[in-house]
Parts: C-alpha cells; sequence; structure tokens
C-alpha cells in the first residue's frame, strides 16, 4: 500500500465518510454538502502549501513516472541502450520518438514504482554511464539535427564508491558542458524531483519547465539541514530557506514556465497532466525551432550568465 500524504488525510477521511454515507443512503443533501466542504477544504490546503509539503508531494510514489509520460505524449518511442564504454544503465533512459509528427530526441531519469523496480532504476540516480548515455544520445540529436528533450526526476547522482571510480563527477560536468554548447533546441522538464548536478546534468536546456508540484535544488532539505545546522530536524526549515518550489524559482527566472497539475497532484490525472506537457512543449519548441545554431548558443549564454545577479 502507498504512503498516504500527510496533510491529505484530513482529505482522505471525508471522501471516506461521503463513500460510506451514498453506500448507505444514495446521493442526498447530505452527501452533496459534505462534498462541497470536501472541495472547500482541498481548495484550503492545496492553495497553502509549505515548501515542505510541496517536497513530499515531488517524492510521493504515486507521481507518474518519466515512462508514463513518454508512452502518452511522444509516439513510437525507440528506447536506446548503453554509452559503448560501460554499459546500460536503467536510471536513465533515452530515445527517438516523434512529437506532433516531427522526430525528437528524449532523454529521461526513470523511478521506479515499487522495490524491486527502484532498485532496479536506483531510484532514479544514474551512474557514470547513464551520464555518457545521455552525452552520445546528445551527440546524435545534434548529428541529426532535432531538438532534445528532457525529464528531471531525480534526488541527485548515485553517490556509491563504484560511480567515483568510474568519474562520476566527470560525466556529470561533461554532460552539462555539452548540453551548454549544443546547436540544437533543448527543452527541460522538471516532472518531479531536480537534485542536485545529477538533475543539472540532464536539464542545462533553452528552456527549462517545471510541473506545479516539482521541486528543483542544488541539494536535498535534508542535506542542507545536516550541513548548516548539524541537525535533521532543521529540514522543513531548510526546504522554505532553498526556494525550490516552480513558483520561488520562476520568481528568481531560474525556470521558464510552470506546467500546471491538478489540485492535489499529477498522480489525480495523469492524462492531463500530459496534455498540460505537450501544450507547453509545442509552444517553447515552436519559439526555438527556426532560431540559428548562433543565437540559440549565444541566448543560451546569456540566459545562465543572468542566474545569480543581484
Amino acid at each position: 500500500m502507498e504512503d498516504k500524504l500527510i496533510f491529505e488525510l484530513p482529505l482522505l477521511e471525508m471522501e471516506e465518510k461521503i463513500r460510506l454515507l451514498i453506500e448507505k443512503e444514495g446521493e442526498s443533501r447530505d452527501t452533496a454538502k459534505l462534498t462541497q466542504l470536501l472541495k472547500k477544504k482541498e481548495k484550503e490546503i492545496y492553495e497553502n502549501l509549505t515548501p515542505w509539503q510541496v517536497v513530499q508531494l515531488a517524492r510521493y510514489q504515486g507521481r507518474p513516472r518519466s515512462l508514463d509520460y513518454i508512452n502518452i505524449i511522444f509516439e513510437n518511442f525507440l528506447e536506446l541502450h548503453g554509452d559503448r564504454r560501460f554499459g546500460d544503465d536503467p536510471a536513465m533512459v533515452g530515445g527517438l520518438a516523434f512529437f506532433n509528427k516531427r522526430t525528437v530526441m528524449v532523454i529521461a531519469q526513470q523511478k521506479g514504482r515499487g522495490v524491486d523496480d527502484n532498485l532496479f532504476r536506483r531510484f532514479a540516480m544514474p551512474n557514470p554511464e547513464g551520464y555518457r548515455k545521455a552525452q552520445r544520445l546528445m551527440k546524435l540529436a545534434e548529428k541529426m539535427n532535432i531538438p532534445i528533450i528532457t525529464l528531471v526526476d531525480t534526488p541527485g547522482a548515485y553517490p556509491g564508491i563504484e560511480s567515483e571510480e568510474r568519474g562520476q563527477a566527470e560525466a556529470i560536468s561533461q554532460s552539462i558542458s555539452l548540453m551548454l554548447s549544443l546547436k540544437i533546441p533543448t527543452i527541460a522538464i522538471v516532472i518531479g524531483e531536480g537534485g542536485s548536478g545529477g538533475a543539472l546534468a540532464i536539464a542545462s536546456a533553452d528552456k527549462i519547465l517545471m510541473l506545479k508540484y516539482a521541486i528543483f535544488s542544488v541539494i536535498s532539505p535534508e542535506g542542507c539541514a545536516a550541513i548548516l545546522w548539524k541537525d535533521e530536524k532543521y529540514t522543513e526549515k531548510a526546504a522554505g530557506e532553498l526556494k525550490l518550489t516552480a513558483r520561488d524559482l520562476l520568481k528568481l527566472k531560474i525556470i521558464d514556465g510552470i506546467i500546471e497539475e491538478p489540485l492535489r497532484g499529477a498522480h489525480y490525472n495523469p492524462g492531463q497532466v500530459a496534455r498540460n506537457i505537450s501544450d507547453s512543449l509545442n509552444h517553447q519548441l515552436e519559439l526555438l525551432r527556426n532560431l540559428p545554431a548562433d543565437t540559440l548558443k549565444q541566448l543560451r549564454k546569456e540566459k545562465y550568465l543572468k542566474i545569480g545577479k543581484i
């Protein structure tokens, strides 16, 4: 059974009351009144989420994963495997697909469903070969002169000894450097967690979009609390200080747009969210598609040099 979001428990209790009442009495004034109260409570909770609650929602096991969106948004996705140096990494998926009848390259971090699948995907924490696979696909896309679309959803790069032995930091830095130098349009969409350099490696794009309840940060709130306050009890405070929500990042001009989700999150209507992503992608691709390579690179350079200016 999936974990429930603590702040959603009052809504679940109300839904259960409504369900039992309908079973007993059918639709009535009482059920209509309770339904109205439920909607009011939903709005009250979700329009006033704290940054830490947004973190919990971004990490929620029920949220759609990258492949869920890929299978809805794109046609004829052909997954490509391996980095041609060490092996294949199931935490990073990518391949060719059609979007609005045009060929694109899709690269994404993939979380699993359930214990076994999450262990197989390493909770979407790529090894160096995952990032080198992404680089291989980026270079192929540039050679084919097709746009790159990335779906970002990772707590961060895999921190194991074997990853460091195979050059994790070098692989991440090479991915960032390559993305910044590409001569083709690139769009990154943060669909859940955008954690640290592990996310930046496939998010250094011309346009960065975020789902409403996604997060994007240089470090996790837990890591921040451990470093700054030496105590995990400050995790919630750290979430607020990090400015990691889509709303905060749009204000800071680090991202370029927010993609709407249902009031209670993408898992309540994945199809609608996929359509919202598709509409945003189509809009951004039209803005970028006809720009000359030199213009793309110059605009990209200006975009990232502006970040952090006071």
